[in-house]
């Protein structure tokens, strides 16, 4: 799994497949959907369009995460839902997925998870992991099944970094993937953000990407035009020195944009 891919959230279907290809040819090869995005046909589109284009280019190099959503939590309907992603798709095998929510109330992601396990015995997916899990659901689902989550997705940004989460994930050896790692925006008018960048000579948006590329995080930004992928890819080529990640790490503020994942259910 590339540390920096696509996060197609909030994007069109109409959209989706033309932006997927665009970023694909930009070098993109990470790319994040979900059942609830309505938009995994246009990834499994796109990526179809680039491998027949492209010999140089195995479907083994392209990494395709999609997620179940909170109607199909349980052991049989999760099954059943993720070959209905996979036929929504077009593709062979999905390379991650995730339950995308733990819906505590329901006491069902352990169930869920169970499911998971037997897609990942079975070679039907190539990893499973978890999304929006706070460390008393995570330690919980440690505790009552056997396979550890490849990853866990969750909201993270300078304004949201967060560290105790981060931290449960190295003991166990989860990857840790930011969603909203832009913070949906806001945080790229932070004035230290936007000093860094005129410090640095880049955008805010290549500052914050490059912060989590340097923490280990795995960014998924999301963007609407090729212009704003080919920008969020352009963060390989400069790093941000000890002062510079310290003033990022300054910005917590445990400003949630999104959902708490304990209010989701």
């Amino acid at each position: 799994m590339d540390q920096l891919g696509f996060g197609l959230y909030k994007v069109p279907s109409a959209d989706a497949a033309g932006l997927c290809y665009q970023a694909l040819e930009a070098g993109y090869r990470h790319f994040d959907t979900a059942a609830f995005y309505a938009n995994e046909a246009g990834v499994g589109e796109a990526v179809m369009k680039f491998l027949a284009e492209e010999p140089l280019v195995g479907r083994e190099d392209i990494f395709v995460t999609t997620k179940l959503w909170n109607d199909r939590h349980g052991y049989q309907p999760a099954l059943d839902a993720y070959q209905e992603s996979l036929d929504r798709l077009g593709l062979e095998y999905a390379d991650l997925f995730l339950i995308h929510w733990p819906l505590p109330d329901r006491e069902l992601f352990s169930e869920t998870y169970r499911a998971l396990e037997r897609l990942y015995h079975e070679g039907r997916v190539r990893a499973i992991g978890v999304s929006n899990f706070q460390p008393a659901h995570l330690r919980k689902l440690l505790a009552e099944t056997e396979v550890v989550p490849a990853v866990n997705q969750v909201e993270l940004h300078p304004w949201l970094q967060q560290r105790e989460l981060r931290e449960l994930h190295q003991e166990h050896g989860i990857r840790t993937v930011a969603w909203s790692p832009l913070g949906r925006g806001s945080v790229l008018q932070d004035p230290v953000i936007e000093e860094l960048a005129a410090r640095f000579g880049r955008t805010p948006a290549q500052i914050i990407l490059r912060w989590h590329l340097q923490l280990g995080n795995v960014a998924i930004p999301k963007a609407s035009s090729g212009e704003r992928l080919r920008e969020n890819f352009r963060v390989w080529d400069f790093e941000l020195d000890d002062d510079a990640m310290q003033c990022v790490a300054g910005l917590e503020r445990n400003g949630r944009l999104g959902s708490h994942p304990d209010e989701v259910n």
